[in-house]
């Protein structure tokens, strides 16, 4: 009986330990605080209703969420279609930049292929001619018996007209041999010429499919960028190029706030100041994909051309630019020199100074000045190292 007496005190005990310092009980919880200083009064407190997010932009009709994203989602922020639009375009100057090296390069092998056909037609002309001069011979010989000289020469009763005769025919079998050794070059000649034009016309008509291949991915991509962008809302559409602006502003200012460019106002070269008039006097033409002027241009068209016009023929396309151009570091930069940006090298603008670059950015925008930082730069490249 003491057992259960005991026992049952002392789960009364735990059961009241248990209520008074339950959370809210306001007995045990405040016995070791500072008794509370008296409230004003006033209505009972609220709970606070729970926080709203805002709503995603509101997609116009025709638009499916993977016009934004890939990952299927019903709707997107602006900032996402931006980067969206900015991919797109990012695809349609890499695929621009394949198209201009194709079309340099099937420009190119038209020219050699135009080259080697004239060739062939004086190659066929000059053994047209040297297989006449053979003919002429072997009838001569023919008319004189078919005898060779030394026979016709043995029989002559003559001293001096058989000394003459010798003379005469080392000088025309010196002369024979000539003839047909020319003859043997002129038909491999002909041949190399041949094979060589086969070659570039097969040059020429694979380079032809990779610029179709080339424009038709420019095409979509552009196309699909167009389709994105227009489909907004006119407000949207003008909050879109705000946070263009906005990324491009603070893309620059960390740039310029990172210390990656120490000196922002060196001087030019002579050929640099050409170029950089030359580039400067384009702003505000619209960009047009494989444009090179003068009306328009495309990125590299416009620095290709300004370095033409400054007597320093440069290569085609960004990419190539990279690729052979002499490079220097971005710290080491002055006017004139090319800044080619994102990793695949699809884009490229020329230094002014100042931190600034002129360049032609995308469809649907103009010859323009802007941050020189407010893109990935891949590296700094100078045309007249």
């Amino acid at each position: 009986m003491n057992r259960r007496r005991c026992a049952s005190a002392a789960l009364t005990l735990v059961c009241a330990l248990a209520v008074l310092s339950a959370p809210g009980s306001g007995l045990l919880g405040q016995a070791y605080a500072a008794p509370a200083p008296p409230s004003a009064p006033g209505p009972a407190p609220t709970t606070s209703p729970p926080a709203v997010a805002p709503p995603p932009v509101e997609l116009p009709p025709g638009v499916t969420p993977s016009d934004i994203a890939a990952s299927g989602e019903a709707a997107a922020s602006l900032d996402e279609v931006r980067k969206e639009i900015e991919a797109l375009y990012r695809k349609a100057a890499s695929a621009t930049d394949a198209y201009n090296l194709a079309d340099e390069r099937a420009k190119k092998q038209s020219a050699e292929v135009v080259g080697l056909t004239q060739d062939i037609v004086k190659g066929q002309v000059r053994l047209d001619a040297l297989k006449k001069q053979a003919g002429a011979t072997a009838r001569a010989q023919y008319r004189g018996g078919g005898l060779p000289q030394e026979a016709e020469l043995m029989l002559t009763g003559d001293p001096q007209l058989f000394l003459d005769g010798v003379g005469r025919a080392r000088e025309g079998q010196k002369a024979t041999r000539a003839l047909i050794a020319e003859l043997t070059r002129a038909q491999e000649d002909l041949k190399t010429y041949t094979a060589d034009a086969g070659t570039r016309w097969q040059e020429l008509e694979a380079n032809r499919a990779k610029k179709e291949k080339a424009k038709k991915e420019i095409t979509k991509q552009i196309a699909a960028a167009e389709k994105l962008e227009s489909s907004l809302a006119e407000k949207d559409r003008a909050r879109l190029t705000q946070l263009e602006k906005d990324a491009a502003l603070t893309a620059q200012t960390a740039w310029l706030g990172s210390g990656a460019l120490q000196e922002i106002n060196r001087t030019a070269s002579a050929q640099g100041r050409k170029a950089l008039a030359f580039a400067t006097a384009q702003t505000g033409k619209p960009y047009v994909w494989g444009a090179e002027g003068p009306s328009s241009y495309d990125c590299s068209g416009l620095t290709s051309q300004a370095w033409a016009a400054a007597g320093r023929p440069i290569p085609r396309t960004s990419q190539e630019q990279w690729r052979l151009l002499p490079r220097v570091g971005v710290q080491e930069m002055r006017p004139g020199d090319l800044i080619i940006y994102h990793q695949d090298a699809s884009h490229v603008g020329m230094y002014i100074g100042d931190g600034k670059i002129v360049h032609a950015p995308r469809p649907g925008r103009n010859v323009t000045v802007t941050g020189a930082g407010s893109m990935r730069i891949l590296g700094v490249v100078r045309p007249d190292k």
